[in-house]
């Protein structure tokens, strides 16, 4: 058996007794062996202080480590047996499969003044996240500078925060972490399989990228192979026309690569925008993906138990991944991977933003790790698979049952989780499946370690720009990160003083705040020249071959699109602002209606289709004229605001009371009614909003 890689696996006889015999096999081997880390040297690069010897507040100053990690994994350790392909991956003499890996460190200088947490970030697509959003600081992947400190809020509260690589297809570049996994061969001969890329070109065009992502993919065995495919379709469960060989081409080689890879495919005729075109190929030496996952494993387990030099005085680790890492994070405890090899629970909590319901293509053969499904494209990539809920719930279409933390329960190592979601989640992520059933009917519990905080009107990420770019609607100019910088802190008192944080905040169906796309277009205000959308993110059961579900090996091609899960969206108020969130101040005391989806514009194709991580923002009517002449329901600005002084006593009170009820800071109440009163200025300075986006930038925007 070389992995458990589906969850069709669990819900088999065999996959049962397969899973009880290696935890069995675990726990005597744990206590069999000498314990040994996965990571067996580093390589110190750089060891400095940060940010020019910045004091942070009675933490101290902090160093900046940077380096290489050095893995040795043992294909026979029992923790390992759910990596995909590891037995076909080289070894040394020692037995031992052994690559390296970038790593960055910061830690207090003197570690007794930290709060004795080590916070790890699983980097996305290579890039760091968790300084922007916690420090509110300018995005940076090798963070040295007193600008790459924010505002010090990680520092002052005493962190150790570390980042390692994993994805191995990260394209160099902008100091992105970089990973070297082995090439799976067996009996020393290159493996080869079909591999698909899809893309859309949002302009005609005879040439375009065919992965995205900063992603390498995967070489061509023959980049002039008479047997490649390149079709078009216009959505996912449309017919495939194929495209004559004779009338394309594999273009663009990256002659850094052995053998050198073409990175787009050229075409007599242009590329229609919009459509989904796909390029089907046998491609080779797929690399052992799932190690990406041990290597995260690895790599928290040294620093906090390994590394008497480098980390010190850690008691506790929390993982934190936005999106795709937050995805990473899910699937590790769903695969028991937050386990090191000596069976130690390797972090004691999560904090996982903005990943739906969705884990990933992290540890199959041939893995296209940056893929998941969108609106429009990419369905056909294993993201968005069962289980999705933190208790045990049934498929009654495939007769599965489980639940995310199944393994973990069986190993009584199941990690305190906060999700965090926005409204796009809901549209674009599937979102709902953390908390209903798979058919869209029912409400589904949290379980009991767990909390779900839902930002309402919020979109996937905290950018704006003021312009629509390739969308129909000015992009939301919402921010987000003051609350979760607030749940951070609740998780912190969570984990270190066994402080429960706030209840969940979550639309329900109970409760009448989670429904269909038609109640809500039917609930959603009559906003003319407003284009609604018709569709959410439906994602589809995958026939991905017989070999899949316990080799983790993807045979068929086209695979094969089964029956939707349902997902269901927030339904909105007479403003069009989703209901059964937490209401930050720019929405409990709005100056515009503020939605998590976003439409394309028919420029780009596909216009009936979703923005894939991008909201709307469309502000109020400035006065009683201005809203008669427009035919707008909502109320106007004047009516709801009198006076400048009326909005920022209210966007104060509304701080005040998140703050009580601890999902803000009381040092951010000053920053947040500033930016309010900001965007209240520049909003009434241009009466032409349904225009301009100009109002969506702040002075300090970046």
């Amino acid at each position: 058996m070389r992995a458990i890689a589906s969850h069709s696996f669990f819900r088999s006889t065999r996959g049962r007794a397969c899973v009880f015999l290696v935890l069995l096999l675990a726990s005597l081997y744990t206590h069999a062996k000498t314990a040994r880390a996965a990571v067996e040297r580093v390589e110190v690069i750089v060891r400095e202080p940060f940010a020019d010897g910045q004091i942070f507040g009675e933490t101290g100053t902090y160093e900046r480590v940077k380096g290489r990690l050095h893995y040795a994994i043992d294909p026979a350790d029992p923790a390992n047996q759910a990596i995909v392909d590891l037995d076909l991956a080289p070894v040394d003499d020692r037995g031992l499969v052994t690559f390296s890996g970038d790593f960055i460190l910061l830690r207090p200088k003197s570690p007794d003044r930290g709060n004795n947490t080590l916070l790890y970030e699983v980097n996305n697509r290579g890039g760091l996240g968790m300084l922007p959003m916690f420090n509110l600081a300018p995005g940076a992947n090798s963070p040295n500078m007193p600008v790459h400190a924010g505002d010090g809020l990680l520092f002052e509260q005493g962190y150790t925060l570390l980042w390692s690589a994993w994805n191995w297809d990260v394209i160099a570049g902008n100091e992105r972490l970089q990973i070297e996994l082995p090439v799976a061969m067996e009996h020393g001969e290159p493996v080869t399989g079909l591999v698909a890329a899809e893309f859309v070109s949002p302009v005609p065009a005879h040439s375009a990228p065919f992965m995205w992502g900063y992603s390498k993919g995967y070489p061509p065995v023959d980049p002039d192979d008479p047997d490649a495919v390149l079709s078009w379709r216009d959505g996912a469960f449309h017919q495939r026309n194929i495209i004559a060989r004779a009338s394309w081409s594999f273009s663009d080689f990256d002659t850094s690569r052995t053998p050198p890879q073409p990175t787009r495919v050229t075409s007599e005729e242009p590329f229609v925008p919009g459509r989904i075109y796909e390029v089907a190929y046998t491609a080779r030496d797929p690399r052992v993906v799932g190690l990406g996952l041990a290597t995260i494993r690895d790599a928290i387990s040294y620093f906090r138990f390994g590394d008497p030099d480098l980390s010190t005085d850690i008691d506790r680790a929390l993982a934190f991944g936005i999106s795709q890492s937050g995805r990473v994070i899910n699937h590790m405890i769903w695969q028991g991977f937050h386990l090191d090899e000596t069976g130690r629970q390797v972090f004691d909590g999560a904090l996982v933003h903005v990943a739906g319901a969705g884990k990933g293509s992290f540890n199959h053969r041939f893995a296209q790790t940056t893929r998941h499904p969108s609106h429009l494209e990419d369905q056909q990539y294993p993201a968005d698979f069962f289980p999705f809920t933190t208790i045990s719930t049934e498929d009654p279409v495939t007769g599965e049952m489980g639940s995310l933390l199944d393994l973990a329960r069986t190993r009584s190592a199941v990690p305190k989780i906060i999700y965090t979601t926005t409204s796009t989640e809901y549209w674009t992520r599937a979102a709902s499946l953390l908390h209903t059933d798979v058919l869209g009917k029912s409400d589904v519990p949290m379980a009991p370690n767990t909390r779900l905080y839902f930002f309402a009107g919020a979109q996937h990420g905290n950018w704006r720009w003021d312009r629509r770019g390739p969308y129909e609607h000015c992009t939301n100019a919402l921010d987000h990160r003051y609350g979760m910088r607030a749940l951070l802190l609740a998780m912190q008192s969570w984990l270190a003083n066994k402080e429960e944080p706030p209840a969940s905040v979550y639309p329900t169906f109970a409760a009448g705040t989670l429904g269909t796309v038609p109640a809500y277009r039917k609930q959603f205000p009559d906003i003319p020249t407003f284009r609604l959308p018709i569709g959410n993110l439906q994602p589809p059961r995958l026939d991905l071959g017989q070999r899949f579900a316990e080799e983790g090996i993807i045979d068929r091609h086209p695979v094969s699109l089964g029956q939707p899960f349902v997902t269901t969206v927030p339904l909105p108020d007479r403003d069009g602002i989703d209901q059964g969130g937490i209401l930050l101040p720019d929405i409990a005391v709005p100056l515009a209606t503020y939605t998590g989806w976003n439409l394309r514009r028919a420029e780009i194709g596909a216009p009936d289709k979703l923005a894939r991580w991008s909201g709307s923002m469309l502000p109020f009517p400035a006065d009683e004229s201005s809203r008669v002449e427009a035919g707008d329901p909502r109320a106007s600005l004047v009516e709801r605001y009198p006076s400048r002084d009326d909005y920022a006593n209210q966007i104060t009170a509304a701080a005040e009371d998140l703050m009580k009820r601890r999902f803000l800071l009381a040092d951010d109440i000053s920053r947040i009614k500033d930016e309010a009163l900001q965007r209240f200025d520049r909003i009434r300075a241009h009466p032409e909003n349904d225009q301009s986006c100009r109002y969506t930038l702040l002075d300090t925007d970046q």
